[in-house]
């Protein structure tokens, strides 16, 4: 486990955190480049290969164009020197801006001669952790399992591809969902297609193809198997189950033949249900806490009650005697700070003081040693997520050691509407203090400019000219084309978590009275701007600030003009809203950054104690996205 060495973030060790290139004896390397449709390939890398001769291996195999189009790896863009690429890292392979278009087919690699070109084997795990023994060993027997004739078997529910992958007994032991199959990806089993890897997702600050990082991620810092995260690995895997689809409108292609992906592998567990279908009140405190404890590290956007599995330990399910199990953690650390999702705000357990033995664990982490194992383990993990990694649990040591309980601090990460406008967190407010005190100390200008019309998060694709043409109606799903809403741009915030039934309510009466909403809470107007924002927080102190975005009455125990709970399907929210960025901090700036919002910290706890002495729990209105 990392062990904190440091008493604030700048007043003590402090561990280098940018990318280390052409350091290290740079051999003969393993490396399974994708291209942006998802299809897959492994290859050798010798110590003379470069960017294009990857890019000639790659056309020669797949049949696929790689005139026009950059190999990256993470957040760089390979050119001459691959000597940053590790062994078992996926690459990717993306078609620059003026000349991406989405009726590219996808060309998977087929046939015999194909795959003796491909000298990896069924399944190839990417990367070389201790941490990944338990899945070496699920592998060997999946492997053994498909030679016998007993293949996965494809789960039907969620949006996503996701498969059961079984044992010689025919035993469920693995759930993969590969990278191009996810929603909105360009081999979607379900119809919801549309756009290329790396692209902006179902949450935009999580791109096309990258939940499965965030998977691996989120097992690799649940460090002692504290919140109990099952195993998860990436890796490269191959069958004839996996769909690919012919064209750009999702239709699947009729011929099955093998195809390679890249997927997330994570053990299936055991278990009775999932915690919306069990009482809440049966499950034991420090479970909770433990679970709490890695969202708020995490930053997860998405933990919803369907994605905390339920276990019974001694066959009744007394109180006490329930095991719980988070997954789905894909929509997890974003590049940019938005609106998480915590059911579990709402649960008494999460009002409960944290305990000495979880203190300890809390005061033991340490932000910059976690960022360099995920840069070991997951080189091709993107710097913007592993700052909100470092910011959020600077948060949750300075707010544990303050005395705020796990309810408290996830009501400081959430935002809340107020009368249709979506207002910044307190967590973003100090965020947004600090960076104006690190302006204003030195003078520089952000790299983005912060006005109305900019999109505050930039990612580098052009969505604007993407057709994104679903299979089915899109309208019959109850989502929205993307709109661009001040500085808020991209598919807007879905409560899919229940989109399923809704798809069954489609045609019900209630669909006019809905969309009547929806227009009301798009407003552009209605949008807070960054720049207006900054504006009115530049000449108020922080105890105001707070007083303006979180003094509003409670009318009969709860806050008015609040959320309360989370809406069906069919409800729509306006576009997300980035309020503050931290990726285009220099790295100078960024320590700078982290030490003003350090200072900033104990006011705000303070504020927060302040403000709820006495109140009931606040309910807030989250989204939720089930994969």
């Amino acid at each position: 486990m990392a062990v904190a060495v440091f008493k604030t973030p700048l007043r003590g060790e402090y561990h280098e955190n940018k990318r280390v290139e052409g350091k290290e004896p740079v051999g003969r390397r393993r490396v399974f480049v994708q291209t942006e449709t998802g299809c897959v390939f492994g290859m050798e890398l010798d110590r003379g290969d470069n960017a294009h001769t990857v890019k000639r291996r790659l056309q020669i195999a797949l049949n696929v164009p790689t005139e026009e189009s950059s190999l990256t790896f993470g957040d760089m863009v390979l050119k001459n020197d691959l000597s940053a690429v590790r062994n078992d890292s996926p690459l990717l392979l993306t078609r620059n801006i003026m000349h991406r278009s989405s009726s590219t087919p996808c060309l998977s690699p087929r046939g015999n001669d194909i795959q003796l070109k491909d000298k990896s084997g069924p399944i190839e795990i990417l990367g070389q952790s201790d941490c990944f023994f338990i899945t070496k060993q699920l592998v060997r027997d999946i492997v053994k399992a498909i030679k016998m004739g007993v293949d996965p078997i494809p789960i039907h529910s969620g949006l996503g591809g996701a498969y059961y992958f079984r044992n010689s007994r025919g035993e469920n032991v693995a759930i993969v969902k590969p990278t191009d199959e996810e929603p909105f990806a360009p081999n979607n089993p379900k119809g919801f297609v549309g756009k290329a890897l790396g692209q902006p997702g179902l949450k935009r600050s999580v791109r096309v193809g990258e939940t499965g990082i965030r998977e691996v991620a989120a097992y690799l810092l649940d460090y002692d198997h504290f919140a109990n995260v099952p195993p998860t690995a990436l890796v490269k895997i191959t069958h004839s189950i996996f769909n690919v689809n012919d064209g750009v409108n999702g239709n699947k292609a009729h011929e099955k033949n093998r195809v390679s992906k890249i997927a997330s592998f994570q053990q299936f567990i055991e278990h009775n249900f999932d915690a919306s279908d069990y009482g809440t009140s049966s499950f034991p405190v420090s479970a909770v806490h433990r679970i709490g404890i890695l969202d708020v590290r995490i930053f997860n956007t998405d933990r919803h009650a369907g994605n905390l599995l339920v276990r019974k330990l001694d066959g009744v399910g007394n109180f006490g005697q329930v095991e719980l199990i988070p997954i789905d953690h894909g929509l997890s650390l974003p590049e940019t700070l938005e609106d998480p999702y915590f059911e579990w705000i709402h649960w008494p357990q999460a009002s409960i003081p944290f305990s000495d033995d979880e203190l300890d664990y809390i005061r033991n982490l340490d932000p910059f040693r976690d960022g360099e194992m995920l840069r070991r383990e997951l080189p091709m993990i993107r710097e913007a997520c592993l700052r909100v990694l470092v910011l959020c649990t600077i948060f949750l040591k300075e707010a544990a050691e303050f005395g705020l309980c796990l309810a408290e601090i996830g009501e400081m990460m959430s935002r809340e509407f107020h009368t249709g406008e979506e207002e910044p967190s307190e967590l973003e407010i100090i965020c947004i203090e600090a960076r104006r005190l690190v302006e204003e100390r030195d003078g520089f200008s952000p790299k983005v400019d912060m006005g109305d019309d900019e999109v505050q998060f930039d990612i580098d694709c052009e969505e604007t000219d993407f057709d994104f043409t679903p299979k089915m109606s899109a309208d019959d799903y109850g989502i929205r084309a993307p709109f661009q809403l001040g500085i808020g741009f991209g598919n807007g915030r879905y409560p899919l978590s229940k989109l399923e039934e809704s798809i069954e309510e489609a045609e019900e009466s209630e669909e006019g009275e809905e969309e009547q909403e929806v227009a009301t809470l798009l407003a552009p107007e209605r949008i807070p701007t960054i720049s207006k924002l900054s504006m009115s927080l530049k000449n108020t102190s922080l105890g105001e600030k707070y007083q303006k975005f979180l003094g509003s009455k409670p009318e009969n125990g709860y806050l008015s003009n609040t959320s309360s709970g989370r809406r069906s399907a069919n409800g729509q929210l306006p576009a997300i809203v980035s309020f503050v960025q931290l990726a285009d901090l220099t790295e100078e700036e960024w320590m700078l950054f982290l030490e003003k919002f350090h200072d900033l910290l104990n006011p705000a706890f303070a504020r927060r104690k302040s403000f709820t002495l006495g109140q009931k729990q606040r309910q807030r209105l989250g989204t939720s996205c089930r994969f």
